[in-house]
């Protein structure tokens, strides 16, 4: 049978455009395709359920066959999607060839290799899914001592999480300060500086080079000649649009699927969502852009067709020990910061000269204001 909507992954794209998608048709045929076990759960979540003491399965929402239910859709689980021939309209799987009438790639991002040397550095982990996170949880047990390679937003959160749940946990990178690509250094100080408030340790303007095992662990040197030990090696530095199968069908990739205003492909029958999507020269995984995507979608593909639009939409970064919300602001826009701080939070603003507000970063008490901020932000796609 040949579905009118197909989905490829079942994370938060995926689920977020089949709900949005029954909000406007019940009956409309859609089949699901995962990967993994098809389960409903946050992906956001898996940064901070250490210290919330959370396990895989507590994690989980709804399981696979809860949402088929409630979606009244077609999942299949543990299917791997091996190409597709979008002249022929059919996904061709491990399971047997699948006719679609519309499809959606809703399929994620992958973890950067980290690309230290040793015969270890197969023990380095991630964690990017449910299955990473239980990986991670069973290494943990009886260990004290985590090493986190990135201090972008995952490495953070997670530096947060697993200091609070009493591990040791120190965080290196090859940039200047923290969340670099998002923050000016005077926020990301006053970040950092909290944090180390829990006992994390920072150790910035390092790479990691080879990883040994050791007696009691490892140990990692580092590219100053300096090492650092661990029980635990997490790389947080960063995630890589899934883009493989799109550019093995033919259709336009750059950093992401190449989308237009309407999530349309290169062919028209295909669409993209979420984390491996780009639109406008946009790559951006991230909960909000997703929840904007998947509302256009589900409408173009009930018969209104719905260009998306991006708002202002502020990242809150879960970091307990300093609350922050960041809405950078576009890459190549001419401005400069303006800061304002005090002993519990910081205000910093990034404004053109002729004074308009680009972007801000709201840390500490300053974080509750994000919404009202966002208000004086100009939609990045409009």
């Amino acid at each position: 049978m040949s579905f009118p909507i197909n989905i490829i992954g079942t994370g938060l794209a995926g689920y977020t455009l089949a709900r949005e998608l029954r909000k406007l048709s019940r009956d409309l045929p859609l089949r699901l395709i995962s990967g993994d076990a098809g389960d409903f759960y946050s992906k956001p979540m898996l940064s901070n359920g250490f210290s919330a003491n959370k396990t895989p399965e507590q994690l989980v929402m709804k399981p696979a066959a809860r949402m088929a239910e409630e979606l009244n859709a077609e999942i299949l689980p543990h299917t791997r999607v091996l190409g597709l021939d979008h002249g022929a309209r059919l996904i061709k799987t491990d399971n047997g060839d699948l006719p679609y009438g519309h499809l959606v790639l809703a399929m994620g991002a992958d973890p950067f290799e980290v690309g230290i040397q040793g015969a270890e550095a197969g023990d380095v982990l991630h964690v990017n899914d449910i299955g990473d996170y239980a990986r991670f949880r069973e290494r943990l047990a009886g260990k004290k001592r985590v090493i986190i390679i990135g201090s972008g937003l995952i490495g953070c959160e997670f530096a947060n999480d697993l200091a609070t749940a009493g591990f040791q946990v120190k965080v290196l990178d090859l940039a200047k300060w923290p969340l670099s690509r998002m923050l000016p250094e005077a926020p990301a100080r006053f970040l950092q500086a909290r944090l180390e408030e829990l006992g994390i340790r920072f150790r910035m303007e390092v790479a990691p080079v080879q990883l040994y095992r050791t007696e009691t662990g490892f140990s990692l040197s580092l590219s100053d000649g300096s090492a650092m030990d661990g029980d635990i090696i997490l790389s947080a530095i960063g995630l890589r649009p899934r883009i493989a199968l799109a550019e093995a069908a033919g259709l336009t990739v750059r950093r992401g699927i190449v989308v237009d205003r309407f999530l349309r492909c290169s062919d028209a029958n295909v669409y993209a969502l979420g984390d491996c999507a780009e639109v406008e020269g946009h790559v951006l995984p991230f909960v909000l852009p997703i929840m904007q995507g998947a509302r256009a979608l589900a409408a173009t593909l009930t018969g209104t067709p719905t260009p998306l639009v991006y708002p202002a939409m502020p990242i809150v970064v879960k970091t307990p020990g300093c609350p922050a919300a960041l809405c950078p602001p576009p890459a190549g826009r001419v401005g400069e910061w303006q800061t304002e701080s005090s002993a519990s939070g910081l205000t910093a603003r990034f404004v053109t000269p002729e004074g308009e507000m680009l972007g801000f970063a709201l840390l500490g008490d300053a974080a509750p204001q994000r919404q009202r901020f966002a208000a004086q932000i100009p939609a990045l796609i409009a």
